[in-house]
């Protein structure tokens, strides 16, 4: 199978005797294979503390087998609409949306076909993007980060270092959290702060088609609007 599932929707669901079905699904489909679906993971188990409507499913696809190591955000769309189709996937593409999830920090030079990309994902699903990572994103839910961490630097975190990486967020998110969001799964419990994050991030650019140059996101955008979706009667 080429892809694992996450969802508590069955398990949200299981004490009651007539199963609902969701009027609408979130996929969260991810670039990185380990940072990122610990967060989503977390999202996905806390939904009902955030307010998530009873309707509005959350789920994580996970690559699988051949698939695993894929990255690069062109390919993660290509993958995304091949599950589709796929059906074990069980998606409905009247109603349900896949959230491409990736970074744009490759975007900053070599990589041309940004906007081509953009458009072509959010023809029918949604884009979620940052620059330079997702550990800008998971720095925004620590209180304070912005004033303290992002604000007059956002130079650095744009900036290459000796190896060419964009490593400063990763560096700066340790520091905050003492974890190694590259290898430890715990850093996924930062989505217990997401509303810290929701806030923080209006600070911060959040138009992804002015991505180049900026410190960017729209996950914590992405988020708050399937918070306040309210599925029609």
């Amino acid at each position: 199978m080429p892809i694992r599932s996450y969802t508590n929707w069955n398990v949200r669901q299981s004490d009651r005797a007539e199963q609902i079905e969701p009027y609408r699904k979130y996929v969260f489909i991810c670039e990185g294979a380990k940072t990122e679906p610990s967060y989503f993971r977390r999202l996905i188990d806390i939904r009902k503390q955030l307010g998530i409507h009873p309707l509005i499913d959350l789920c994580l696809w996970e690559k699988t087998d051949e698939d695993k190591n894929l990255s690069f955000a062109k390919n993660l769309v290509k993958f995304a609409k091949k599950q589709k189709n796929n059906p074990d996937a069980d998606f409905d593409p009247e109603h349900d949306k896949i959230v491409v999830v990736f970074d744009g920090d490759i975007f900053e030079e070599k990589v041309r076909g940004y906007d081509e990309l953009i458009d072509e994902i959010e023809k029918e699903d949604i884009a979620a993007v940052t620059n330079p990572g997702f550990e800008l994103f998971l720095i925004l839910h620590v209180e304070g980060s912005f004033e303290q961490h992002i604000k007059g630097n956002e130079s650095k975190f744009l900036k290459k270092n000796e190896k060419g990486k964009y490593n400063y967020a990763y560096e700066v998110l340790r520091r905050l959290t003492q974890k190694n969001a590259k290898k430890n799964s715990e850093i996924g419990k930062l989505a217990d702060n997401v509303f810290v994050a929701i806030e923080q991030e209006k600070k911060i650019n959040q138009d992804i088609r002015r991505l180049k140059g900026r410190v960017s996101s729209n996950i914590g955008k992405i988020i708050e609007n399937i918070i306040h979706e309210v599925p029609p009667l």
